[in-house]
């Protein structure tokens, strides 16, 4: 009885042994999988050469840049020809081109504009071309800011901080100078669309409302939808515009002509039963203030080359010491508010490089910076309550901003912005 208890003790034994000895090489098999180094991964198909154009560049020096095939460029161009002329390159604009195992073109895109791509892609009947629009990310933007020097420099730099400080002096052009009115410490707050892609700013839109404060005095404008048309308004619901801008001498135009390191401050003196002299340098653009009619192109003692526009209500605006008179500015020809209609000259009796700005009124001089001109359209009583309540909401947003500030807020949902 002894005898088969050992036996079964060792029989017993030697099985444990051979079920761990099992147990042991199943883990050590399961572990070798685990950390088994992956197969290494395919080799791509298609590289990618991306870059911005050059001052100069055209596609045809960028295929022989890369050793492309010159035969697919005119394939590309030819099926592009409908969309968008791939002669018609700007620089700066951006492009990619895509390639497949055999360096042949797969695809081509460039950057038309800010909004449209033009899209270029093999296929089995040859290249395909469309115009995509980009997409964006909207968001509202508070900008504000403290007056320096001038609203350009005061914006801070790029291209983008340009057109909105160009933006900002087109809506308030009716009631500020922005060449001759600004004086340190006056401040600005906005409320603007900014667009985003990829996270990343790239420009902005509409200024939704915009507060100016300019030697003291507040002004506010308001972008609302009137008629199916947005324009600016007032606190009063009142529009910006007038019959008359605030000046000749327009900013917009002024600082597109010349470049900030060429940008000369303007200097306005006002001549009692004379009208207004601004001091600018030759050849800044000059505008007439409003609709009107030339009554006088030409030569004119004292002044000079001058300008007269007749207007409605018996009004009169005259231009002189102009360098010369601008294209297809005769008598008898029609100007629209804001149009060009002579460049600031010293012809005739003039000490200097100048603009003699006058207004009469049925042939009286009156002084420009005091004239109470008619404003345009107001908000009529059935939308006064819908204009009050998004006013009131912007107040609100003003109140919130302090300069100088750059941040974004979310989205508002209102059928006015």
């Amino acid at each position: 009885m002894r005898k088969i208890t050992a036996l079964s003790v060792v029989v017993l034994f030697i099985a444990a042994a051979l079920i761990i000895n099992k147990i042991s090489n199943s883990t050590n098999t399961a572990d070798e999988t685990v950390k088994e180094t992956p197969a290494p991964a395919e080799q791509e198909k298609y590289r990618v050469i991306s870059g911005v154009i050059k001052k100069g560049e055209t596609f045809l020096h960028i295929f022989k840049k890369y050793a492309l095939d010159v035969g697919e460029l005119f394939q590309v161009r030819e099926a592009a020809a409908d969309v968008h002329r791939l002669r018609d390159l700007r620089p700066g604009q951006e492009y990619k081109i895509i390639l497949d195992e055999n360096d042949r073109i797969a695809s081509l895109e460039y950057c038309i504009n800010d909004d449209a791509i033009l899209s270029v892609k093999r296929t089995e009947s040859g290249f395909c071309a469309e115009k995509q629009t980009v997409v964006y990310e909207e968001k509202i933007q508070h900008i504000s800011g403290v007056i320096k020097d001038n609203l350009v420099s005061s914006m801070g730099e790029g291209r983008e901080n340009l057109i909105l400080a160009l933006q900002l002096s087109d809506i308030f052009a009716w009631d500020i100078d922005f060449t001759t009115d600004l004086r340190k410490g006056d401040m600005y707050k906005i409320v603007a669309k900014a667009f985003y892609l990829d996270g990343e700013f790239k420009k902005f839109g509409e200024v939704v409302s915009a507060e100016f404060v300019n030697n003291g005095k507040t002004h506010h404008a308001y972008r609302f939808a009137l008629n199916g048309k947005a324009d600016y308004f007032d606190d009063e619901g009142r529009s910006l515009k007038k019959a008359f801008l605030k000046a000749p001498l327009n900013f917009r135009r002024i600082s597109s002509t010349f470049s900030k390191g060429r940008f000369h401050p303007i200097l306005k003196t006002y001549r009692p039963h004379h009208g207004l002299d601004y001091a600018a340098p030759t050849g800044t653009p000059v505008s007439s203030v409003g609709d009107g009619t030339v009554v006088f192109s030409g030569r004119k003692g004292q002044y000079g080359n001058l300008v007269s526009v007749k207007h409605r209500n018996g009004y009169v605006t005259r231009y002189g010491h102009l360098s010369r008179i601008g294209k297809n500015i005769r008598n008898g020809a029609r100007v629209e508010q804001g149009e060009i209609i002579g460049y600031v000259g010293s012809t005739g009796l003039a000490t200097g490089p100048h603009l003699h700005y006058e207004i009469r009124i049925n042939n009286r001089a009156v002084n420009p910076l005091t004239v109470e001109l008619p404003r345009g359209e107001s908000i009529p009583r059935e939308l006064r309550a819908e204009f009050t309540k998004f006013r009131n909401s912007m107040i609100t947003r003003f109140a919130l901003i302090t300069p100088p500030v750059f941040a974004s807020s979310p989205e508002m949902r209102d059928n006015n912005i």
